[in-house]
C-alpha cells in the first residue's frame, strides 16, 4: 500500500467517525422518538392503555417491551416455566444431604456426612457447576428440553420425600416424585400426567445427564486413573470406558440396567429399572486441572414401564465393596479388584479374608500385618520347596563350574546338555526354585491391584502414614524434569530397601552369577519408579512380605543341610540309569532341542 492510499483510508475513517460522534442524535430525540412510536403503538392495538394513564418514560416503555416477549414465551408449550426463581429443596439422612433445585427438577448437590476430603472440607460429590439432568422431548413444534425449566414442589414436603411438577396446565403436568430412604439410594419416579397429545412418543424420554466431579483426594494422578463412566447391560455384563484418554461410546445393540459416572472412592449411579433402549456414553479430561478430575455424561433413551411411569434409582456414596453389593445390580462391579485370575483371587480369597479381619476392629495397620502373615503360611510349602531346589543347585555349582571350564564357552549348546546330565543324574529340577515362585506371583499381582481399590484404606492412619490409601511423602519438591517426581514415599524407599536386601540373600542362597544376578538388583529400583506414588497400604504389604521371607527362610535354613543334599546327589548318581524311565515332556523337549541346535551348529562349522 502506497502512502497516498494510506491517507486516503485514514480520512475516511477519520470522517466516519466524526459522524458518527457528531451527527448522533440528542437524549430528547430519541425520547421524543419513543413516544412516537409507543403513540403508533397504542393506535395499532399491540399496546393496551386508557385515557387516564400517565405517557410512557424510558423505564415503563422497556417494562411493556418485556411484557410483550413474556407473553409471547407464555404461548409456547410449558412456556410458563421458562420463567421462575431457582429454589433448593433439601432431603437427608443420616447418610447424605442431598439438595434438588426447583430448575431442572434435578439433584443440584450431593453431600455425604460421615466423609471428608483430603483436606478436612465437606465431601460434596457434585454440584451445580457443570451439572446437567434433563429429559428432552417434542411438544407441538417445539424442542424441550427439562434442564431448563422451572418446576414447583406440589403437596407436602419432607426430609424424606417431594414432588416437583412441572406444569402445562392446571390437569396437565410432569411429576418428579423423589424419596430418600435409609442408606445412600435416592429413587426418582416420573410421571406424566394429561399429556398424551401434547407430547410426542411419550412411551419413551430421551434422558441428558452431565457432571463434573470434583477432586476429593490427595493424589489427582491416580484419582483420574481410577476415574470413568462403568455401566451394566440387562444380560449382566459390565463394561466401562478408558480411563487414560477422552472416549465416547454409543450402545445401541442391548439394554443399560445402570450407569455409574465413578469415581476412585464414590460413585454417582443412575439405576434404571426397566433398562434404558438406547445409550451415549462419553468421559472427557477436559476440566478445570486443579478441582475436576473428569467429565462425564450418558443419553439415555428410557421406555415408560407398564405401569405409566418412569421409575430410577440413583446410588451415591463410597465405592466399598460389600456396600455396593449390598445395594443389587452388581454395582460392585465397577470396583477394579484386577482381570482374569487376578480378579477370582482377590474376589474369592483375598477380600473375604479381609473382610473376616475386619470384624475385630483392629486398626487397618495391623490387618495388613496379620493378612500377610496368613498368606504366607498358606504358601509356606511353595516357599520351602523353592528355597530347597535353591539349595540344590547351590550344592551342584563346583561341578557345573567344572563342566563349564572342561567344555568352554564357545559352545553353548553342549555346555547346556552337559549341565542337563548332570541335573538328571543327580536328580535336580533346575525349574524347581522358579516354579513355586511363579505360582506366587498371581497372588503378589493380585495385591497390586487390591490395595489400590480398597475404599476401607481411604483416611486410615499407621504409624507415619496419614492416609494409606494414598502416598507416605517424606520430601516434596518441584517436578523433576521427564520423570515428573513430585515427593519420595518412605514407606517405598523401606520396601525398596528390603527387596535389595533379599535379592541378595537370595543370591547367596542360588549362587546366582552374571546377568541374572544384576537384573535381581535393577528390578527393584524400577519397581520403586513405579510404586513410589501407588498407596502407602501397598507398599506397607510388599515390606512386610520381604521381612517374613526373611524369616521364613532363616527358620527353613535350619531345616536343610547342604551335606544331607550333597550326599543325597551323590546316592543319585550311584542309581543305575532306567532306560525304561519314561522322561518329563519337559525334559525331552530340552534334549531334543539342544539336539538340533547342535546339529544345526555342526552344519555351519562344515
Amino acid at each position: 500500500m502506497d502512502r497516498n492510499t494510506f491517507t486516503g483510508l485514514f480520512l475516511i475513517m477519520v470522517i466516519m467517525v466524526g459522524g458518527f460522534y457528531f451527527l448522533q442524535p440528542s437524549a430528547d430525540e430519541i425520547k421524543k422518538q419513543k413516544e412516537v412510536l409507543h403513540a403508533d403503538s397504542v393506535k395499532k392495538g399491540l399496546i393496551k392503555t386508557n385515557a387516564t394513564a400517565k405517557q410512557p418514560t424510558a423505564n415503563t416503555d422497556t417494562a411493556a417491551q418485556a411484557q410483550v416477549i413474556d407473553s409471547a414465551a407464555l404461548k409456547a408449550p410449558f412456556g410458563a416455566a421458562t420463567i421462575g426463581t431457582q429454589q433448593l429443596v433439601t432431603l437427608q439422612n443420616t447418610e447424605v444431604k442431598i439438595q434438588l433445585s426447583t430448575l431442572g427438577g434435578k439433584v443440584h448437590s450431593v453431600e455425604l456426612n460421615d466423609y471428608k476430603t483430603f483436606d478436612n472440607k465437606p465431601l460434596v460429590l457434585f454440584d451445580s457447576d457443570g451439572n446437567k439432568f434433563g429429559f428432552t422431548f417434542a411438544a407441538g413444534t417445539s424442542n424441550i428440553n427439562t434442564n431448563n425449566l422451572y418446576f414447583a414442589p406440589a403437596g407436602t414436603a419432607t426430609d424424606s420425600s417431594v414432588t416437583l411438577r412441572l406444569t402445562y396446565s392446571p390437569t396437565q403436568y410432569i411429576d418428579y416424585i423423589y424419596k430418600l430412604g435409609k442408606g445412600f439410594k435416592l429413587a426418582l419416579t416420573i410421571k406424566a400426567t394429561g399429556l398424551e397429545n401434547v407430547i410426542s412418543n411419550l412411551g419413551t424420554l430421551n434422558l441428558n445427564w452431565t457432571a463434573s466431579l470434583h477432586k476429593q483426594e490427595k493424589d489427582m494422578k491416580q484419582e483420574r486413573e481410577y476415574s470413568t463412566v462403568y455401566f451394566k447391560d440387562m444380560d449382566g455384563e459390565t463394561d466401562h470406558l478408558s480411563v487414560s484418554e477422552d472416549e465416547t461410546e454409543d450402545i445401541t445393540d442391548r439394554k443399560i440396567q445402570w450407569v455409574s459416572f465413578k469415581q476412585h472412592f464414590f460413585s454417582n449411579v443412575l439405576i434404571v429399572k426397566q433398562g434404558a433402549e438406547k445409550a451415549k456414553l462419553g468421559v472427557s479430561t477436559n476440566v478445570n486441572d486443579t478441582t475436576d478430575i473428569k467429565q462425564m455424561s450418558a443419553n439415555l433413551a428410557i421406555a415408560r414401564s407398564a405401569d405409566g411411569t418412569f421409575p430410577m434409582e440413583f446410588y451415591f456414596g463410597p465405592n466399598k465393596f460389600t456396600l455396593l453389593e449390598d445395594q443389587g445390580y452388581d454395582l460392585q462391579d465397577q470396583v477394579d479388584i484386577g482381570w482374569g485370575p487376578l480378579k477370582y483371587i482377590n474376589r474369592y480369597a483375598v477380600l473375604p479374608l479381609f473382610n473376616f479381619l475386619n470384624q475385630f476392629n483392629w486398626n487397618y495397620g495391623l490387618i495388613i500385618l496379620v493378612l500377610t502373615i496368613v498368606l504366607k503360611v498358606v504358601l509356606s510349602p511353595l516357599t520351602y520347596k523353592s528355597y530347597l531346589s535353591m539349595a540344590k543347585m547351590r550344592v551342584l555349582k563346583p561341578e557345573m563350574d567344572e563342566i563349564k571350564a572342561k567344555v568352554g564357552e564357545d559352545n553353548p549348546t553342549l555346555l547346556q546338555q552337559e549341565y542337563l546330565k548332570l541335573y538328571k543324574k543327580a536328580g535336580v529340577n533346575p525349574l524347581g526354585g522358579c516354579l513355586p515362585l511363579l505360582l506366587q506371583m498371581p497372588i503378589v499381582i493380585a495385591f497390586f491391584r487390591f490395595f489400590p481399590s480398597l475404599f476401607e484404606l481411604r483416611g486410615e492412619s499407621f504409624w507415619w502414614m496419614h492416609d494409606l490409601s494414598t502416598y507416605d511423602a517424606i520430601i516434596t519438591f518441584s517436578p523433576l524434569p521427564i520423570i515428573g517426581w513430585t515427593h519420595i514415599s518412605l514407606m517405598c524407599l523401606l520396601m525398596t530397601i528390603s527387596t535389595l536386601i533379599y535379592t541378595w540373600f537370595n543370591n547367596q542362597i542360588s549362587g546366582a552369577t552374571g546377568q541374572m544376578k544384576y537384573i535381581g538388583y535393577i528390578t527393584p529400583l524400577i519397581f520403586f519408579g513405579v510404586l513410589n506414588s501407588y498407596p502407602a497400604g501397598l507398599n506397607y504389604y510388599y515390606f512386610l512380605a520381604n521381612m517374613l521371607t526373611f524369616l521364613q527362610q532363616y527358620l527353613i535354613k535350619f531345616m536343610v543341610d547342604d551335606k544331607k543334599i550333597h550326599a543325597q546327589i551323590q546316592e543319585n548318581k550311584k542309581k543305575p540309569e532306567d532306560a525304561k524311565k519314561k522322561k518329563s515332556g519337559f525334559a525331552a523337549k530340552m534334549e531334543e532341542m539342544m539336539r538340533q541346535q547342535q546339529q544345526v551348529q555342526k552344519g555351519k562349522n562344515k
